[in-house]
């Protein structure tokens, strides 16, 4: 009985989290939610979606299964958010199970293109504060 050859990564970006699961001896398989990656997010964004893939050439994901589960956040942060989980499975896929240099020239690749494909982006949104009608934006004050 051989066990699969699997990792789980998961890419963040405001209040979206995507979790990918990478699993070896597959046919090349891309899904986001059981929907393939072509289907996923709005049109204008499916560029970004395609940016891991197109990088390290689909050479390197021919033999890899990855399906991500996407939740919260809007939109364009589940797409940036399943981006990143992607990138960073095939990277953690390929240090674990294939070799160490050909994991070097795949994160080297993903970093020069756009480091928040391996590193989240840390902002959030600031909390709304009293005495005014945002975080920073403030109440008209007024003399008389």
């Amino acid at each position: 009985m051989s066990a699969k050859q699997s990792v789980q990564c998961f890419g963040k970006k405001k209040n979206a989290t995507a979790v990918a699961q990478a699993v070896g001896n597959g046919k090349g398989l891309l899904k986001v939610n059981g929907r393939p990656l072509s289907l996923f997010g709005p049109e204008i964004l499916r560029p970004k979606l395609y940016e891991p893939v197109l990088i390290i050439g689909v050479d390197k994901f021919a033999n890899v299964d990855i399906r991500v589960r996407v939740t919260g956040g809007g939109h364009t942060s589940q797409v940036y958010a399943v981006r990143q989980a992607i990138s960073k499975a095939i990277v953690a896929y390929y240090s674990k199970y294939v070799d160490e240099h050909s994991k070097n020239l795949l994160k080297a690749a993903l970093g020069a293109y756009d480091r928040t494909l391996l590193v989240a982006d840390p902002r959030r949104c600031e909390p709304k504060k009293f005495g005014g009608k945002g975080a920073r934006a403030r109440f008209q004050k007024s003399y008389r």
